[in-house]
């Protein structure tokens, strides 16, 4: 199976990336990215684009594409609820037209936020749940994960300085975090092997997927994942 990535470069994509890497029965990733992701794979095949509202001359990696998973985001603070819709709602709906347009039976993964809803009082949660709305509206096999706070594993790191002394702050609380809140804690390798099971067995899940059904869920995907190795050879 092959898949089309977005946000490759950013702390989720990064996580995502990984373990589609490790997965044996993916036979393909193509990034595509405004820069490369430094990441070496014979299974990896980067795209630099430049214009987000326009994929047509992707149409080929879409069409050959199992399942899109669109990772990518930007903080929401300096920037104006435009500026904000146009990279995390109008750039997905673009991605998800050009993903149906050319493999209508393909599967379509996006990150949305814990509580997204289209009604609600803050910028960023009413911004994720129009992009939510209107990517169900669009695609049939469009899948929304909702993940509340997210600790990075294996590398992956946020893409701003203001977004890493965040993390960095909070991290080493995690325990503490999730212990306190449960269903709202969750981490980018969670995050990726729920987008596993996405690709793998999109029929036995929700449209919607909060961060608890996304911490459980990530546990077949890993499980998965293994099982599929094949086993070492003894020397």
């Amino acid at each position: 199976m092959r898949v089309v990535l977005f946000g490759a470069t950013g702390m989720v994509g990064h996580g995502v990336l990984t373990a589609l890497l490790e997965d044996p029965t993916i036979t393909g990733v193509v990034s595509v990215s405004r820069r490369v992701t430094g990441r070496s794979h014979p299974k990896l095949k980067e795209v630099l684009h430049r214009d987000f509202l326009d994929y047509r001359e992707l149409d080929a990696e879409f069409a050959a594409a199992h399942a899109t998973l669109f990772c990518l985001g930007t903080p929401s603070v300096g920037k104006t609820e435009p500026e904000y819709t146009r990279i995390t709602r109008d750039y997905a709906v673009a991605a998800a037209a050009a993903a149906l347009r050319n493999n209508p039976d393909s599967v379509f993964g996006y990150v949305s936020a814990n509580r997204a809803d289209s009604t609600s009082r803050t910028m960023w949660i009413r911004v994720k749940g129009r992009a939510e709305e209107n990517l169900a509206a669009l695609h049939p096999r469009a899948f929304f994960l909702r993940p509340g706070f997210i600790r990075p594993c294996r590398g992956a790191r946020p893409a701003t300085r203001a977004q890493r002394v965040v993390y960095a702050v909070l991290t080493p609380f995690h325990p503490l975090l999730k212990l306190l809140f449960p269903t709202g804690v969750t981490t980018t390798d969670a995050i990726a092997h729920t987008m596993l099971e996405l690709i793998h067995a999109p029929e036995s899940l929700p449209r919607r997927l909060d961060n608890t059904l996304i911490n459980q869920i990530a546990e077949r995907g890993a499980a998965r994942v293994t099982a599929d190795r094949p086993p070492r050879s003894r020397s």
